[in-house]
């Protein structure tokens, strides 16, 4: 996976859990914005990782 698809999936669960979470799903939304999270953090890692090894 490329990084434009990992942040669109990032963004869709994002988006369903918000659409979750105004319907009543607590349980599903609450999930969906936590994996959301867990994804956007591990993305930023990677990306600041990578950008450290090229510039030393």
């Amino acid at each position: 996976m490329n990084d434009l698809q990992k942040d669109i999936l990032t963004a869709t669960m994002f988006i369903i859990g918000l659409v979750g979470f105004v319907s009543g799903e607590f349980i599903i939304s609450s999930t969906l914005f936590a994996s959301a999270a867990i994804a956007s953090n591990i993305n930023l890692n990677r990306k600041r990782i990578k950008a450290e090894q090229i510039s030393c």
